[in-house]
């Protein structure tokens, strides 16, 4: 029961920057790992950074350098501040959380996404 609201997508210039926020919302006590995601059109969807619960972080190589993923935990918010926005950078986003639930007796881990937002580089 967690709802995942994002922000902050646009049009921007080569060299520009946006920040993008992402907001949980819903029943749970916490929340473990937290990600952004993009697809391109005509590509699969991939990997752009992870944040654990803990603030360790990981990109992936094409953004290394240019992105930085944080996390607000008081305010259970994921942030990805896009710094150096080339054209490959376009695509839309999306957001995704890790929630810890109760199921079959055991702790389980539950996968929600946001509806995504857009992000264009033009040149």
């Amino acid at each position: 029961q967690v709802q995942l609201v994002e922000s902050g997508g646009g049009l921007v210039q080569p060299g520009g920057s946006l920040r993008l926020s992402c907001a949980a919302s819903g029943s749970f006590f916490s929340i473990d790992a937290m990600g952004w995601y993009r697809q391109a059109p005509g590509k699969e969807r991939e990997l752009a950074a992870t944040i654990t619960s803990g603030g360790s972080t990981n990109y992936a190589d094409s953004v290394k350098g240019r992105f930085t993923i944080s996390r607000d935990n008081a305010k259970n918010t994921v942030y990805l501040q896009m710094n150096s926005l080339k054209p490959e950078d376009t695509a839309i986003y999306y957001c995704n959380a890790e929630v810890p639930e109760k199921g079959w007796g055991t702790q389980v881990l539950r996968h929600y996404w946001g509806q995504g937002t857009q992000v264009t580089v033009y040149s």
